[in-house]
């Protein structure tokens, strides 16, 4: 028998049991209890409780649900797998190399409307709703631009006082919707994650008092709306507001009627509330599985056409998504963000630099969809990053999903 027959056995066992793929950090996150999701809203961030928490967290959190399309867009698997590869930190790497180096609970490549990868760590399935975080927020501007599509938000031009007059007065109530969407009220805000940061007392006050009185406690600027970039929260959460004004519709409903059915989704959503006055948390609070948010990039990849017409008009997606459309301080290589111009940033999205319009839709510990219109691409990538930047504890998420991306795209045209 030759070296290479003798060592079959021993790299077979190594396969089955899952030994030679372990995902990082498994114990750590749970893998011996089976990875259960938390039972409070204090423990679902921390640590055993993540990877549960990110695949089930209305399982134990207040939830408005969206229903899925009567006839789901078909998403068809290619006959057999690209080779992806990408370099990080000197060395070529492969997609699977990838979800061992790095907390990812789902990853889907679409390309041309088929799925030519698809991964899952940490015994997590096709079928579990994902966490979006902040990817909610391209979501609730979606359907904000829907409404002006359709007369319900007369200009993004109007202050949101106009359409949600408990507002009247106070700083984001006297903010235009456009500067809302570019994250530019000008508020004084600060949004670094620590406990006790502006957003963690925003949230604070939320839970305590609703929504409205949260958004009212911020009363001071540090610029003048529309000048700057400043990422916060409740920006998104005045915009959930107005739409409600507007329409007369909760955010859930209105999601699921305008978007979500005719985008083609194939399972239910969900959307957190705020327990107190039962607001769908409008910056972050969207749960999906990994193949419905591919069918959402699917739906933004072609430029609002979903599977029986259009969703959204083009001109839309343009303003939303193209960087020649937003004043020069918001696009990419000139915005500046904690100390870095890398990324632009939209209406609500992430604006990517390179050669065309790409664009990524991102939330805090790893989510991200990339949308590539012109090379008809879309990457989902879910996750549990130890930090919410992805990059502070030393993990490098952010960095090295960026150095993946690059090489997906290498696989089919320029960056």
């Amino acid at each position: 028998m030759t070296p290479i027959a003798r060592s079959l056995p021993a790299l077979l066992l190594l396969i089955t049991t899952g030994l030679a793929v372990a995902a990082p950090d498994e114990e750590a996150l749970g893998k011996a209890a089976g990875y259960p999701a938390a039972k409070t809203r204090a423990d679902a961030f921390r640590e055993p409780y993540l990877v549960g928490s990110f695949s089930g967290m209305d399982s134990f959190l207040p939830s408005c649900t969206l229903a899925p399309a009567a006839e789901p867009l078909a998403l068809k698997k290619a006959a057999s797998e690209p080779t992806f590869r990408y370099r990080f930190a000197g060395r070529s790497l492969t997609l699977d190399d990838y979800l061992q180096r790095q907390r990812v609970t789902g990853l889907l490549v679409l390309k041309d409307g088929e799925i030519v990868a698809e991964r899952y760590n940490y015994e997590r399935t096709p079928a579990m709703r994902m966490l979006s975080n902040s990817m909610a927020k391209t979501i609730t501007a979606l359907a904000v631009m829907k409404a002006v599509e359709e007369g319900a938000i007369r200009s993004l031009d109007d202050r949101a006082q106009a359409y949600v007059p408990a507002l009247e007065g106070s700083l984001y109530g006297q903010t235009r919707l456009v500067d809302l969407m570019r994250m530019a009220s000008g508020a004084r805000y600060v949004e670094n994650y620590t406990p006790d940061d502006d957003r963690a007392v925003f949230l604070g006050v939320a839970r305590r008092q609703g929504t409205l009185a949260a958004l009212k406690s911020i009363t001071e600027r540090a610029d003048p709306p529309g000048e700057r970039f400043n990422y916060a929260g409740p920006q998104t959460e005045v915009l959930g507001q107005v739409l409600q004004g507007a329409t007369g519709r909760s955010l859930c409903d209105y999601v699921a009627e305008k978007l979500w059915r005719p985008l083609g989704a194939e399972a239910m959503a969900t959307w957190l509330l705020n327990p107190v006055d039962q607001q769908p948390l409008a910056q972050g609070g969207f749960n999906a599985t990994v193949r419905d948010y591919a069918r959402l990039g699917w739906l933004l990849a072609q430029d609002g056409r979903g599977p029986q017409g259009e969703v959204l008009k083009r001109d839309t997606l343009l303003a939303m998504t193209d960087a020649s459309r937003q004043p020069e301080a918001f696009r990419p290589g000139r915005m500046e963000h904690h100390g870095k111009s890398y990324l632009g940033y939209g209406f609500q999205v992430w604006l990517m630099p390179g050669s065309h319009r790409r664009f990524v839709l991102q939330g805090i510990h790893g989510q991200a969809i990339l949308v590539d219109p012109e090379l008809k691409l879309v990457v989902v990538h879910t996750a549990v990053g130890k930090d919410a930047s992805g990059d502070a504890s030393g993990h490098h998420l952010g960095a090295e999903r960026d150095a993946l991306l690059r090489g997906i795209v290498a696989r089919y045209g320029n960056w």
